[in-house]
């Protein structure tokens, strides 16, 4: 541990693959290119939404897994979750990949927090290759957390739209990194992260995601620039997960009253997933949103060392339909992990 809230990983585990499957609207953005695979149906030709996005998740593990020569046989662990009520999405699919399975429910920020224990068991020598997902799915979001489909709701200005899609990252140790064949990465490494906390500041509106996840990420950024001895300037690019435009403008703002500057330097998934498509209102959300712009546009560009060192947080809002139905507020959490590009 390095202060209260991060620790570095001395191992320096692997990225060694990744995979992202994700929904039409998604892939008609400006990283349409990225992804491995566009679901032009939604269902996938299943019978549900939620299967469809089961689906997602379970496809991503096991095409990150092709690409290095492996099957789910050869899976130390599956970390990960989704948005729906007790993980199912990620459930189901392991139910199928049958590897050993560590469930997360951390919202937004799940595929962060699966990064996280990925570097921790891995340094400490309990896995060898760990698949870290995280998937969402819009309409089955929008029938669990908000209105159905069906009632045509028109999305209010703060609106944030949740991503259909599913990410996969592949992390390894070194022993198992040198055995694999040409990998899709061999100069991603997992160097630290950042434990959050919850923070609530009394927002209760769900369709103002951007507001109350905000200072989630603000504190959680302080708190690794703190425990690193840092500024931001250190890192070539803070990356947060599904912000969008109206919560990367608030995180400035709290940043900012914390006497650090990260606008030179920041981007959000959110922000990128849908460029200017007015339909998406602020942007995108939900646990496919970081996880797919992660692992399709960001890992290559720290592989080819156009990004030397970033921090990648992506931020969840902790809330569920009935703590809405009750008039609670909105309690949220923001993780970090640290991304570097190293040669050796």
């Amino acid at each position: 541990m390095t202060g209260r809230n991060s620790f570095v990983l001395r191992s320096k585990p692997r990225v060694v693959s990744s995979a992202s499957f994700v929904g039409e609207k998604e892939g008609e953005g400006p990283l349409g290119s990225c992804f491995d695979v566009v679901c032009r149906d939604d269902t996938l030709g299943l019978k549900s939404w939620e299967k469809a996005e089961s689906r997602m998740f379970e496809s991503a593990v096991r095409t990150a897994l092709f690409k290095i020569g492996k099957t789910t046989d050869d899976l130390s662990l599956l970390i990960g979750g989704d948005l729906l009520d007790q993980i199912i999405s990620a459930g189901f699919a392991a139910r199928e990949i049958r590897a050993p399975f560590l469930g997360l429910y951390s919202a937004c920020s799940t595929i962060t927090e699966a990064l996280m224990l990925a570097g921790m068991l891995t340094e400490a020598g309990f896995s060898n290759l760990a698949a870290c997902t995280a998937s969402s799915h819009f309409s089955s979001v929008e029938r669990q957390l908000r209105f159905p489909l069906e009632m045509g709701v028109q999305p209010v200005p703060t609106a944030q739209r949740t991503v259909t899609g599913a990410g996969s990252i592949i992390v390894a140790d070194k022993e198992m990194m040198n055995s694999i064949q040409d990998p899709p990465f061999s100069h991603v490494a997992l160097t630290g992260g950042t434990i959050g906390c919850v923070e609530d500041y009394g927002i209760t509106d769900a369709n103002n995601m951007g507001a109350a996840m905000a200072p989630a990420a603000c504190k959680t950024i302080v708190s690794n620039l703190r425990d690193f001895n840092r500024t931001a300037s250190d890192y070539d690019l803070i990356i947060t997960g599904d912000l969008a435009k109206f919560g990367s403008e608030m995180l400035y703002e709290l940043c900012g009253k914390e006497g650090v500057d990260i606008e030179r330097n920041h981007n959000d998934c959110g922000k990128l997933i849908f460029g200017d498509d007015k339909t998406a209102v602020c942007g995108g959300s939900g646990c496919g949103c970081a996880a797919s712009v992660l692992s399709s546009h960001f890992l290559p560009l720290i592989e080819t060392g156009e990004l030397k060192r970033v921090l990648f947080l992506a931020t969840g809002a902790l809330l569920s339909p009935t703590s809405s139905m009750q008039g609670e507020s909105i309690p949220c959490i923001s993780h970090a992990v640290v991304l570097e590009h190293i040669e050796n």
